[in-house]
Parts: structure tokens; C-alpha cells; sequence
């Protein structure tokens, strides 16, 4: 199936969930009630996420480096944050990932395509693992708890990666652990067709959409599909 044929057939089902969704409402929702969802949920999840992250913690530091990764993100209107994450590359990883895309061609076009590389010289052995399960992104429930991120939304982009995004849907929300993009496409788009599923969430938000995002979630994350 083609990209525009899978992100067509995405839109349907979608429309044909969300079609009888109040427009009125969504403004009111995405200005108060899905904030306050956001607290509740991740107050609830804490206990679990934080037993999680401290068993990582202890296999992550196993290597000598940091157990904590903080890297900028572009949030809501386009002001950066500090988003955090389990580290999943060897401390040097800046250094080696320009020396990598230096010496192969094909790699390059892959990073200035997607962002990201399928095949990445950073990662861990451990930091493997906790990307193909999305593990090293528990620590962004503290991103959702102080209100740099959404649970449902888009992916936080990096600072340096606006100039490759073409839409303007994104800095009108927070960002999200998880949204559109992640439960369809996911790997198989460019970072660019990103603004796509951007673009459909926020026509279309509402409590209901955003649960079942969050429903369709864990299926996706058990499939091991994260780079």
C-alpha cells in the first residue's frame, strides 16, 4: 500500500469514528479538560512508572554512563523544554552520529529523510531494547505531570528539526507520549509527513479520539516496532 493510500485509509477511519464529535466542544476540551485527564491519568500511572523506570535505571547504569538522558524539544507555541528519557546511546553519541553520517552516504539520506536511523551505531545494547518497547520514554509522564507534554499529541520535535517540518498544527498543542502518528505510520513516513497526522488531530481532538489513542497504544508498543 502506498503512504498517501495508508494515511487516506487512516483519515476514514477516523472520520467515520470521530465524525459525530462536537466541534463546538473541542476548544473546551483541549483548553481545560484534556489537561486535567493528563494529571489524572499520570498520577494514576505513577506508582507503575516509577517501580518501571527504577529497574531500567539499574540495567541502563550498568554501563558506566548516566541513567537519564535531557535533550531540548519544541513545545506549545513553539517555546523549547527539557524532554527526559532513559538513555539508550553511549555517551558520546553527537560525536559518533556526525562521524557515521560522514563516511556513509546512505545513512545521511536516511537521517535527512526521517530524522532517525533504523540502523543507529548509538544505541545500547540495553537502550535496544527499551526503544523497540518505547521503555526509555517513561520518564516524559514527568513532562506530562508538569505540562510540557500531552499524553495524545504529536511528537515532540527537536529544535533544529523545525526547519524540515512543514505544517503549523504542531506548536498549537503539546507535544505527546503517544498520538496518530504513532499508532499508524509510525516508522514508515518522513519526518516531514509527520505534519499530516499533525494536521488530522487537531481538526479533530476530543476525549473520545484521545482514548482511543491511548487504547490502541499498547498493542502497537508490543509489536516492538520503536527505533
Amino acid at each position: 500500500m502506498s503512504q498517501n493510500s495508508k494515511i487516506q485509509s487512516h483519515r476514514i477511519v477516523t472520520t467515520a469514528i470521530y465524525a459525530g464529535a462536537s466541534t463546538a466542544s473541542r476548544p473546551i476540551y483541549a483548553a481545560s479538560v484534556k489537561r486535567c485527564f493528563d494529571l489524572l491519568v499520570t498520577i494514576m500511572l505513577a506508582p507503575f512508572a516509577l517501580a518501571m523506570v527504577g529497574i531500567l535505571a539499574l540495567l541502563v547504569c550498568r554501563d558506566g554512563g548516566s541513567v537519564f538522558y535531557c535533550q531540548p524539544r519544541v513545545g506549545k507555541h513553539g517555546n523549547t523544554f527539557k524532554l527526559w528519557k532513559l538513555r539508550t546511546m553511549v555517551p558520546n553519541a553527537d560525536e559518533q552520529l556526525r562521524a557515521y553520517l560522514d563516511s556513509k552516504p546512505d545513512a545521511r539520506a536516511e537521517w535527512d529523510s526521517n530524522q532517525k536511523l533504523r540502523d543507529d551505531p548509538r544505541i545500547t545494547r540495553v537502550g535496544k531494547y527499551l526503544r523497540k518497547y518505547s521503555f526509555d520514554e517513561l520518564p516524559q509522564l514527568w513532562n506530562v505531570f508538569v505540562g510540557d507534554m500531552s499524553l495524545v499529541g504529536p511528537r515532540p520535535m527537536m529544535p533544529d528539526q523545525r526547519q524540515y517540518y512543514p505544517g503549523t498544527a504542531y506548536f498549537t498543542m503539546r507535544p505527546g507520549i503517544t498520538g496518530l502518528w504513532q499508532i499508524s505510520d509510525r516508522n514508515d513516513c518522513t519526518f516531514a509527513e509527520r505534519a499530516l497526522h499533525d494536521n488530522r488531530y487537531a481538526g479533530i481532538m476530543s476525549f473520545s479520539l484521545d482514548l482511543w489513542i491511548l487504547s490502541k497504544t499498547p498493542a502497537v508498543v508490543l509489536q516492538g516496532t520503536g527505533v
